[in-house]
């Protein structure tokens, strides 16, 4: 196989300035003009539908503020100066919207240059408290619905290092917060620290932890001691009047939740010893439960660091897991047990058990329910009526069970029993409501309840809106959206009984936006928001859902874009961009999600801009790896991978948009891989782009993506997917990106440098780009810009300007 020279020359140009210290660049102004389009705001609305709160945030952040300073550990990314992630995206506004028939308001008191985050209603729903990022911490503040005006309530002292620092008491008339502590010691500058010894781990013999490839562990005693400084917080009590009073002394606070009565806090906090081998999360720790004035009541559960679960993704560890209040109930905990000594290989009749213990939580433990496979969450209705929820990832099935939480003698009723990717078949989601303890539990109408469903076909998406009845199980439908020229999603129920719900909708060139649909009067929509298209220049592009199949019969899809100057009867050059998704069975992976009338939305990581550029984008087309009965969807990875692609190609080939031989195509993490691995094993494309991706998987040993079985139980599966271990056979153009602060567990930045250096030293056409201070996802705006000119220069030079009689490889 051999490069033409004009390929040879082209690439040295390319990499001519590509290896100078290139500064910062912008892309083609059709571009920059979709990227720096204004974003609508977020929307946080009332249970009612009354009063919405509109957060306004940037389309970036800067390299100034990627460059802050940052601690990585035990899995947390944190700037120790301001005690926040330092990776929290930030609003820089606040509105409000007070009735529905009210106009968008500014909020008084508000302090400028905002760095906005942690929005939360009060229980009440009178109020949202949120925290406001200045240079020196954390402040929390309190912003008053009705009266649209906010208020700080403390000094620039919290503790939000763990995540969200504050929980409302459920009178709605105070916080408890965590704060740094007054007497905090000083952190060790470990770049600067002397050693005092070599850090040693040890393996005893027998003992398996085959973890995943995490990200910013621990890595010796001085990041220990950071770790627990950072971690430290004292709990204090803020009244919405401005008062504070210190509520309990200084812990590792990981978890705070009050019953729903608000007379018991649930607190969750990190022990020793640490990990070097496993995040924060799984360190040791204890829940412990006290009253709301803060006295102890007891200690329900004590959890020893977990770096040897067995192995599999429904493996668990023993004990109590999942605890939680029982929301239609005061002071009710509840938790899940396994069965199965949390280890998926057993065969047991039931995998889980859930029990339920009452305050003061010394009484009688009583069991609810079994099930069948792992044990995921309960909705609550009353005495009588609850839901639970299981599933098991290998078979990807689901249940519901109907049961009575006051008679566990009664046999549990399964409701749907199905295969979670068969989104045809999928019965929707039941509706809730606010309790009096302000709690959402099941919307019930005597024996009735409600679901509300996406409604996917093989027509189309038409959302539903069902009653079923408890009894017979017997559902009713009362309600089909038949819009076909707009996508109406239904975001909430205001009141199942009188048909009043939220819905969403939107059309290709229409911004989402929201409205109140009544099903019973059906009277008009009545407008909650409207938001403008930003993105004027691509609101008329064509875009279709092209529905082609496979060489095995199996259909596919993907959105199809024409180019803004389109002319019929002309060949364009094509971007391709897509992401695999395991399935366990054809029916499931054949089926369509996609709507040409969904808004064609633009962002940071979309194709979709180069339509302005003259290219046929072929986005989200359909990457399904399927693996039946005994076989493993990457038994056959690669054969299925090509298949997909060239299907795609033949089938845009087909209606006679594009010049076959000018295709690129490109993914981000997962969609790398799958790039790097087409250009390795087939002449399909002109070019390639992947970013953040993972290329050699001996680096991964113990599973990765959806890959149960280590690489010892498949050694040739890890060698046959690997484009690492291919390098030889790629000599198609490949362009390489990369945050160097990659925190993605599997993905990180080695596997980009040793990649290039592969196929440098193989002589393969490859370019690499480092972000500087980027992480999995990009966010400076400086980085965003900078890699859509990368990817514009790339797509300009190897597929939109390749000659017609060049050819890739012989």
């Amino acid at each position: 196989m051999k490069i033409p020279l004009f390929y040879t020359l082209l690439f040295v140009t390319f990499l001519g300035f590509g290896q100078d210290n290139l500064t910062y660049q912008s892309p083609p102004e059709s571009i920059l003009e979709l990227a720096e389009a204004p974003l609508a705001p977020s929307i946080r609305m009332d249970s009612k539908g009354n009063n919405i709160v509109f957060l306004y945030g940037s389309n970036f952040k800067s390299i100034d503020e990627l460059s802050e300073t940052e601690m990585r550990l035990g899995g947390l990314r944190i700037n120790p100066i301001t005690n926040i992630g330092s990776r929290t995206r930030y609003y820089i506004d606040v509105k409000v919207k007070n009735g529905k028939d009210a106009k968008e308001i500014n909020i008084s008191g508000l302090p400028e240059n905002g760095r906005f985050a942690n929005f939360t209603w009060s229980p009440n729903q009178e109020y949202m408290a949120f925290t406001n990022t200045i240079t020196s911490g954390v402040e929390l503040w309190v912003l008053d619905i009705n009266k649209a005006q906010a208020s700080k309530l403390s000094q620039p002292n919290l503790n939000a290092n763990m995540g969200n620092p504050f929980t409302w008491f459920k009178d709605s008339h105070a916080i408890l917060v965590t704060t740094l502590p007054a007497n905090r010691k000083a952190l060790i500058d470990t770049k600067e620290a002397i050693p005092t010894g070599p850090t040693i781990s040890v393996s005893e013999a027998g003992v398996k932890a085959q973890n995943r490839t995490y990200q910013d562990l621990l890595k010796n005693e001085n990041d220990e001691y950071n770790f627990e400084l950072l971690a430290q917080a004292e709990l204090y009590k803020f009244n919405l009047d401005g008062t504070s009073t210190l509520w309990k002394k200084s812990d590792m606070y990981r978890d705070l939740s009050f019953s729903p009565d608000g007379n018991y806090v649930m607190i969750t906090t990190i022990n020793r010893p640490f990990s070097y081998l496993v995040p924060y999360y799984r360190f040791p720790s204890s829940t412990t439960i006290y009253n709301v004035n803060g006295d102890f009541v007891n200690t329900f559960l004590e959890v020893p660091l977990i770096e040897d679960l067995p192995q599999g993704f429904m493996a668990e560890r023993t004990g109590k897991r999942d605890i939680s209040w029982r929301n239609d109930k005061p002071a009710t905990l509840i938790w899940a047990e396994a069965l199965d000594g949390g280890d998926p290989e057993n065969d047991v009749a039931f995998r889980d058990e859930v029990f339920q213990q009452e305050a003061p939580f010394t009484g009688k433990i009583r069991s609810l329910l079994k099930t069948k496979d792992r044990f995921r969450f309960i909705q609550w209705g009353d005495d009588n009526t609850a839901l639970a929820y299981d599933y098991w990832w290998n078979t990807r099935n689901t249940r519901t069970y109907l049961f009575n939480p006051s008679n566990n003698k009664q046999e549990p009723k399964v409701v749907f029993d199905r295969n979670y990717q068969d989104v045809y078949s999928n019965p929707g989601n039941f509706v809730t409501k606010k309790n009096h303890f302000d709690e959402y539990v099941l919307d019930l109408d005597k024996n009735n309840a409600f679901l509300t469903g996406d409604g996917y076909s093989d027509a189309g998406k038409f959302p539903f809106i069902d009653e079923i009845n408890l009894e017979n199980l017997k559902t009713t439908r009362l309600y089909q959206s038949t819009l076909t020229e707009q996508v109406e999603d239904i975001s909430m129920a205001l009141n199942a009984n009188k048909g009043e719900y939220i819905v969403r909708i939107e059309s290709k060139n229409e911004y989402p936006n929201y409205y109140i649909r009544n099903i019973k009067k059906r009277i008009g929509l009545i407008p909650l928001t409207q938001f403008e298209n930003p993105f004027i220049s691509i609101q008329n592009v064509q875009k279709e859902v092209i529905k082609y199949n496979r060489a095995d019969g199996l259909e596919l899809t993907g959105t199809l874009y024409l180019p803004t100057d389109y002319e019929a009867g002309k060949k364009y050059p094509m971007i391709m961009w897509a992401y695999p998704a395991e399935f366990k069975d054809k029916s499931s992976a054949g089926q369509n999600t996609k709507s040409s009338n969904e808004f064609t939305y633009p962002y940071y990581g979309s194709p979709i801009y180069w339509v302005t550029r003259g290219y046929v984008v072929l986005d989200d087309a359909s990457f399904p790896i399927v693996g039946e009965g005994d076989e493993q969807p990457n038994d056959t990875f690669i054969v299925q991978l090509v298949s997909n692609a060239k299907a795609a190609i033949d089938a845009v080939d087909t209606l006679g948009y594009i010049d076959r031989d000018k295709v690129a195509v490109g993914g981000h993490s997962y969609g790398a891989f799958m790039t790097a691995n087409l250009l390795s094993h087939s002449n399909l494309f002109a070019a390639g782009i992947a970013r953040s991706g993972a290329y050699n998987r001996t680096l991964t040993p113990f599973g990765f993506q959806s890959e149960e079985r280590n690489y010892w139980e498949a050694p040739e599966i890890y060698y046959e997917m690997s484009p690492f271990m291919h390098a030889d056979t790629m000599k198609t153009p490949l362009l390489l990106i990369h945050g160097e602060a990659d925190n993605n567990s599997g993905t990180y930045p080695l596997q980009s440098e040793r990649y290039f250096n592969a196929l440098k030293g193989l002589g393969a056409p490859v370019r690499l780009v480092m972000l500087p201070k980027e992480s999995h996802g990009y966010a400076a705006k400086e980085s965003i810009l900078h890699l859509l000119w990368e990817q514009d220069e790339w797509l300009e030079t190897y597929v939109k300007n390749r000659p017609e009689t060049s050819e890739i490889t012989d």
